[in-house]
């Protein structure tokens, strides 16, 4: 049977008219299997879709939709999923009306990544307010050992993953490949910092700063993921800058080979942590600067890639993606794919847009 000829689930999309909620939207719109039932988004209440995200307002299946305010999910038909693109801590508070229409929430936002309280209570105070009845599962597509069956689920924020992706292999095996001590310089562009983010162009053009250097709380959640993933806890130094592009992040990770580890154990262990990961790609040779990940091998498309070169025993891993799609409303489509048992690529474009 053709994929259209099937059920559709009922999807919300919560937060729509910021940048992620509109990737969702885009996405979604191509997506055979899902039927767009409530987009939610305060300040464009009563509004076409089109008016917040121009380059939607041609697509057919969007003529007809418009935002609501949140409240009004109470009075509508339950859905399957509900997208969490909600700003980071708005989330938290109104949790329980969504998981009252909702079957499932899969929660882009930053709120319910981390388990430390004190890590909680730090970089997310509105969860620390608002704490969950119910845990969230953390599910990262090519790497969690199973797929999560509970209601509630948080997917990686997009430097946070970059930065897994280029880490895993090296921890992943029976014995760490290098040492626990690792330097992660990761570079986002501006739409990292959501619709909201402030920041002039005129400021942005043709620069490129700091962003954090210490602090940034993407960092503990790299760290609980890899300890839960490989057991091992890494001493993290993590620093984030911000570029003059419009979408994309690329990690670069410095770490020592451990004794007797050669580059042909790195390569390898690249290789086995990615084989057959549909949007993971290792570039196993790269030679030419051109061949080493980069944002326009990937803006665009829900694809990450990784490469790995080793030196006089240092290691140096270099991860890009787009922080948007791959970062965000691709992983979490990717994620709700494999829990409905669809095909894990329907939706998802795999080829970047470039220029």
């Amino acid at each position: 049977m053709a994929d259209e000829a099937r059920e559709k689930i009922r999807v919300a999309v919560l937060g729509a008219s910021g940048y992620t909620g509109g990737e969702v939207i885009r996405l979604l719109l191509e997506h055979p299997r899902v039927e767009l039932a409530f987009l939610s988004a305060e300040r464009a209440a009563g509004t076409a879709v089109g008016s917040s995200h121009p380059w939607l307002r041609n697509h057919p299946k969007a003529a007809g939709l418009t935002f609501r305010p949140l409240a009004e999910l109470a009075d509508a038909d339950t859905v399957d999923v509900a997208f969490g693109c909600l700003p980071t801590g708005a989330l938290p508070e109104k949790l329980p009306l969504v998981a009252d229409r909702a079957k499932r929430v899969l929660n882009l936002g930053g709120d319910f990544r981390l388990r430390d309280g004190q890590q909680v209570s730090k970089h997310y105070p509105g969860t620390a307010a608002h704490p969950p009845l119910e845990d969230f599962a953390y599910y990262i597509p090519e790497l969690s050992p199973a797929v999560p069956d509970s209601r509630f689920v948080s997917l990686p924020g997009c430097m946070a993953v970059s930065t897994i992706y280029a880490l895993y292999p090296l921890f992943a095996g029976a014995e760490p490949l290098v040492s626990d001590r690792v330097v992660v310089d990761a570079k986002t562009g501006s739409t990292g910092g959501g619709r909201g983010g402030g920041e002039q162009p005129a400021e942005r053009s043709g620069n490129f700063r700091v962003h954090k250097l210490h602090g940034h709380r993407h960092a503990p959640e790299v760290q609980q993921a890899l300890a839960d993933l490989t057991g091992t806890d890494v001493a993290l130094r993590f620093s984030t800058h911000s570029m003059d592009v419009t979408r994309g992040i690329m990690v670069t990770a410095y770490s020592d080979l451990r004794p007797g580890v050669s580059a042909l154990d790195v390569k390898r262990a690249y290789a086995k942590a990615y084989v057959g990961k549909p949007f993971v790609r290792v570039r196993p040779a790269p030679k030419a600067p051109q061949d080493f990940p980069m944002l326009k091998a990937v803006t665009g498309s829900n694809v990450a890639e990784v490469a790995v070169a080793v030196r006089d025993g240092q290691c140096v891993t270099v991860a890009a993606l787009d922080n948007l799609i791959k970062g965000a409303a691709g992983q979490a489509i990717q994620a709700m794919n494999l829990i409905h048992g669809f095909d894990e690529t329907a939706g998802l474009p795999i080829t970047a847009v470039s220029p």
